[in-house]
Formats: structure tokens, sequence, C-alpha cells
């Protein structure tokens, strides 16, 4: 938006006392006026006509703001026939031309395309990293699992262990029977046998999920929570989120449910244990009924995961 400007000491110019208040009046609408519309100066007739009188006019000539058409200043151009200009309206860059406001609109224009671009790349960034992290989560990624027999070691093979860590030596595996929920195949899966005591605890509060398809970085995060939380701290927090009528299936969903809690301080009171204390789904199409998280863009355009404030235990009775 371009602006008419007026210099701070012109309230004491002789020009502007020789003019009046009233014939300044009309001066400044149509000093507005000609700005707004890239006029450089000129006041169409009709526009002088509307905002003031022949006498104000007059005036604004005789002070020397505004030509008539045939006028003989030198440093100004003539206005068109029935139109007027405004004296000096570029003088000491007081006021931009019409070139200098449309290439300043252009540039405007050109850095905001560059910023919703950057903004629509990171969106993009963000959704990868978040439908990675989900894939993850939900159990997409099938680490490969062999017997002693068929790897040449025992537990995994050397192919799936982690930098620092060789999972036959960290996590000594057998098969679990205990933990297989109705539906979900569990033959030949081999677990570490330090999640037993965990899987055992579950299952004796009606809680059984398969742990098949949990990657060597899930079951070392359960590992570390077992050790800093204890399996009594993780039963209590699946079994406040646990929901009879739409059960977890995967133990990498109770991973994410774990995560998402922070870890309990010494003396702190434990969340209840009953299932009555999960509220119920509040349907919204942007809230994931396991996680009970939302997807918010900011500003930049850039998503992330919240707490819903409708349904999530953490936020209850919270607004939106």
């Amino acid at each position: 938006m371009p602006w008419f400007k007026i210099d701070d000491s012109a309230h004491s110019h002789p020009k502007f006392i020789r003019a009046g208040n009233a014939a300044l009046g009309l001066w400044l609408r149509c000093g507005a006026y000609s700005a707004q519309h890239l006029l450089e100066g000129r006041v169409p007739k009709s526009i002088v006509k509307a905002f003031g009188t022949p006498a104000q006019v007059k005036k604004l000539i005789e002070a020397g703001l505004w030509h008539a058409p045939d006028h003989d200043c030198p440093r100004c151009p003539q206005p068109a026939s029935g139109d007027y200009l405004m004296h000096d309206f570029f003088e000491g860059g007081r006021n931009s031309t019409k070139a200098q406001v449309e290439a300043a609109r252009k540039g405007a224009a050109d850095r905001q395309a560059k910023s919703r671009a950057r903004g629509a790349d990171a969106k993009r960034i963000a959704n990868g990293a978040r439908n990675e992290t989900l894939r993850d989560s939900n159990g997409a990624q099938s680490e490969p699992h062999f017997l002693g027999s068929t790897a040449g070691q025992d537990g995994l093979s050397q192919r799936d262990a982690m930098e620092g860590v060789t999972p036959s030596h960290a996590m000594p595996f057998k098969s679990l029977q205990a933990g297989r929920p109705e539906g979900v195949p569990q033959q030949g899966v081999q677990t570490p046998d330090w999640a037993q005591p965990l899987i055992d605890k579950l299952a004796s509060k009606g809680i059984r999920v398969s742990w098949a398809r949990l990657s060597n970085f899930q079951l070392l995060g359960i590992q570390e929570l077992i050790r800093k939380r204890g399996v009594d701290s993780l039963v209590d927090t699946a079994v406040s989120r646990w929901n009879p009528r739409d059960p977890i299936k995967f133990a990498s969903l109770l991973l994410t449910i774990w995560l998402e809690y922070p870890d309990p301080t010494p003396g702190s009171q434990q969340r209840s244990s009953r299932p009555a204390d999960l509220p119920d789904w509040c349907k919204d199409p942007d809230c994931d009924e396991i996680s009970r998280t939302r997807e918010i863009e900011d500003d930049r355009g850039i998503r992330s995961l919240k707490r819903c404030p409708d349904c999530h235990p953490a936020s209850k009775g919270q607004a939106a």
C-alpha cells in the first residue's frame, strides 16, 4: 500500500499558511487519492469537484501547492486538460513513483511465494517424518528373526545388530505363548527373556498383544522403560489406557502410550488403573483414537502431534 507523506514541518510552511486550513483539507485528500491510484501527483477533475470547491482550488494554485494546465513550473509536468498536478510530488523521495510501487509489490509477492514454498517443503518433511514414526509405532516394518540353526548364531542375525549392541548377547530370546491375542498368529515368534515378566503381568490384567513386529530399537526402548519405571508402573499405565471395546493388538502401540507419559517422580501417586479413567474418544476427525493426539499446524506450516484437549487422559477437562 503506497503512502502520501507530509513533512513534519509542513504546519508552518509559508505555502500552507497562505492556503489556509480548508484548502489544505482538499490538498490532503487529493494527495492521498493520487498516491493510492498511482497517479504520481495528478488529480482528476472529477475528484477535485467531489472533494472541494473552486475557491479552495484557487487558493492551492495561488499558494504554489497545485498546478493547473499550461503552468510555467520547470520541474513539474503538465496535467491533462481539466486536471490538476501537485507541485514537487516526488521532491526528496517523499512519495514513490508508480514504477517503484509496482516493483515493491512484485518483490513482496515473490517473497511470499518463496515463503509459502518453504512452508510447503517443511510440511512435506514433517508429514514424512510423522508417517515414518507411525509406520514404526504401528508395526509396519517387520524385522527378520532367525533361529540359531539358520543364522549360525544365537538370537538375531548380525545383519540386524545395532551400533554398539549385539542382540544375541544383549537379548536372549525364547518363544512367546502367554501374550498371544485372539486372531493374531504367534507361531515361531521370538521375544526377549527380560520382557517375559512384563508380558505375563499384562496377560494377568487381560492385556494380550503381539510382540511380533517390534524392531530392535523398539525392544531396547521397552527394556529401558522397564529399567527406569518398573514392570508394575508400565502395566498400570497400560491398564489405564486399555479400551476393551477396541483393544490394542500390537506391543508397538503400547510403547507409544508409555512414551507419552512422563517418568513417575518418587512418591508420586500412580494413575488409577481402572478402565473408566480413559475418557470416551471425542471422534474428532483430527484426533487419533489410539494415541488420543491431534495433528496441529503452526504458522510456518509445520505439523506436529499434540495431546487432544477433549479426550487425552492428561488433558481431560482442558479447553481446546
